[in-house]
């Protein structure tokens, strides 16, 4: 069972990610330790799609979970010389919502 929801949460994120266009087994690119930033690259819009559908699947309490903790909102500056200040991210994997769908609720605040 425990495989069962490892395996089933990381389809899920290969399948958002536009990875089965390609006809490969998207659970064999991702892993738990896979960052949704850097390895999958889903987009802000993406992950709260994603989460909405993650919550229902796995009846997970996402009241907890804040997007803008991972996608902060960063000032724009119409100067093309200017370099927008760097932003500190959390860490943001997959393994958090293996993690979180084992528990019922959203862990990480």
């Amino acid at each position: 069972m425990v495989k069962d929801v490892e395996k089933q949460v990381i389809e899920m994120f290969t399948i958002r990610s536009g990875s089965y266009l390609f006809r490969k087994k998207k659970y064999d690119t991702y892993s738990a330790e896979s960052s949704i930033h850097f390895d999958v690259q889903l987009d802000q819009d993406d992950v709260e799609e994603l989460v909405e559908e993650y919550s229902k699947e796995f009846s997970v309490d996402m009241s907890n979970f804040h997007l803008e903790t991972y996608y902060p909102d960063v000032n724009f500056s119409w100067n093309p010389f200017k370099k927008p200040e760097p932003m500190d991210v959390p860490d943001f994997t997959i393994d958090m919502f293996i993690q979180s769908a084992k528990a019922g609720k959203w862990l990480y605040a």
